[in-house]
């Protein structure tokens, strides 16, 4: 039997999530986007991507599947995690790139040195120096500790507002070189927000 004939009634199901001749359940594919029938873009509609989401939940829920074939009863428990896995990358916008990067060969895992931002080398020298001021009880160094985390927080929201920009320019046009400009942004806020966070665990 062919790859994409249904496993049940023979027949070729186009691979569809359900066959269009016997409706019985097949086996779901691992790729998001196509499980989810989106086409394969870095932004989505929130409010669709959520609309998906639930009406599949309702389809795949294993409640429904209590009196159907032992294999279909699988391919049901298969396709809900999936889909919650799906979800939970899809509906954000940093999971979303790295999940598409990844899918495209990008090595994501790692932190690059000439990804960290030059201009804040100076900077995080001196950050790191008040956070052991503050660490040994020096609450002087308390008010520079906030106006670094705000600069911190406002630099995280400047790098979301040009991964908005890449991600429409890679819908656009889906070439690598856009993502790899987002992977090497990634990174940048991926050390921009540690330093926030970092920051911010000390202040509190």
């Amino acid at each position: 039997m062919e790859k994409d004939n249904c496993w049940q009634c023979g027949h070729r199901s186009a691979a569809s999530l359900f066959c269009r001749f016997c409706n019985a359940l097949q086996p779901p594919v691992m790729d998001y986007y196509a499980f989810l029938g989106m086409p394969r873009r870095l932004k989505i509609e929130p409010g669709e991507l959520e609309a998906t989401f639930y009406r599949m939940s309702r389809l795949l829920h294993p409640d429904r599947y209590l009196r159907r074939t032992p294999r279909e009863r699988q391919y049901s428990l298969e396709a809900t995690a999936i889909l919650n896995d799906a979800y939970r990358v899809l509906r954000d916008p940093v999971k979303r790139a790295e999940y598409v990067l990844r899918q495209e060969g990008f090595n994501i895992g790692e932190q690059r040195g000439n990804d960290v931002p030059p201009e804040l080398l100076e900077e995080v020298f001196e950050l790191n120096e008040s956070l052991e001021e503050l660490r040994g009880g020096d609450q002087s160094a308390r008010p520079q500790l906030e106006q670094a985390r705000q600069r911190f927080l406002g630099m995280q929201r400047e790098a979301d507002q040009e991964l908005d920009r890449l991600f429409a320019d890679y819908d656009a046009r889906g070439d690598r070189q856009t993502l790899a400009s987002i992977r090497a942004l990634l990174n940048r806020r991926r050390y921009i927000s540690n330093l926030a966070g970092e920051v911010e665990k000390e202040l509190l």
